[in-house]
């Protein structure tokens, strides 16, 4: 991206939204970082102010809440100026959306081995608001103001198991796939006032969220990390830095006429059929 322009990245405190971020920084956009998590915000701008040329701000809101991103807007939009681009980071697991084996056993039943059927209604409800809703209204809030503004978009963050999904974990995969819909829909709608809308769909990422599920204590893998890497051709977990030059071409001019695509970074993982 050549043309300095003003992020909106939600979940901008992550490790994956602060990896995005750390790269707009350092072409000199204009980045505003949303999150609920106050600390690591702070720590995150005031890294990122060592490496901008540009303007870096961090505002707490909640994704959720579309009250507070119209806050959150009120704030960005004085000192920043219109979001030209929204990058969608922000999503996540829950335990209680969560099963403890990849298959159902009879005994199970009568043990204190979780299974889908003591999954929360609670926790299946944050895992779909998170990753749907936390999408959904964010684009809302910041859309409207790129309406018919040239080189304006949308990025959304969905996931390998949006496509085909995981093991264990059914609310998570529903939720991503939920991203991909609805991020052709949007782009479709959208696409008569000049805002595209696209997705990367990550794959294996060590993040703090997933880290004790793919590794152990002693640094090495568990046996769901060694399954991963087994289905990965490139036989490694991505790194942060990979998605950098997919959110470069999908959020810049170059990408003019892409829109409604969910481009997987994922080392091959979707490609391979296990033999």
């Amino acid at each position: 991206m050549k043309n300095k322009k003003v992020f909106v990245v939600t979940g901008g405190s992550g490790v994956l939204g602060m990896e995005i971020c750390r790269h707009l920084c350092k072409q000199g956009h204009d980045v505003a970082l949303l999150s609920k998590d106050e600390e690591k915000l702070k720590e995150a701008v005031v890294q990122l102010k060592e490496i901008t040329n540009g303007k870096v701000m961090g505002v707490t809101a909640n994704v959720l809440d579309k009250y507070s991103l119209l806050q959150a807007k009120a704030l960005i939009d004085e000192e920043l100026g219109s979001c030209e681009v929204l990058i969608n980071a922000a999503g996540g697991n829950h335990p209680d959306g969560t099963a403890a084996t990849p298959y159902l056993q009879e005994e199970d039943l009568d043990s204190e081995v979780k299974t889908f059927y003591d999954m929360t209604t609670e926790g299946l409800r944050f895992v779909s608001d998170l990753n749907f809703l936390g999408t959904l209204l964010p684009v809302q809030v910041f859309t409207k103001d790129m309406i018919g503004v040239e080189g304006c978009s949308v990025l959304n963050v969905s996931s390998m198991s949006a496509f085909s999904p995981l093991t264990k974990i059914p609310a998570y995969s529903a939720a991503k796939a939920s991203i991909n819909n609805f991020t052709q829909w949007l782009a479709v709608y959208l696409s008569r006032v000049n805002i595209r809308v696209n997705a990367i769909a990550p794959g294996f990422f060590l993040t703090d969220q997933n880290r004790t599920l793919l590794t152990n204590q002693e640094g090495g893998l568990t046996d769901r990390g060694e399954q991963i890497i087994a289905h990965t051709p490139m036989q490694r977990f991505g790194r942060p830095e990979d998605l950098i030059g997919v959110v470069d071409w999908l959020c810049g001019d170059q990408a003019a006429f892409v829109t409604g695509v969910v481009v997987p970074v994922d080392g091959g993982f979707s490609a391979y059929s296990g033999v």
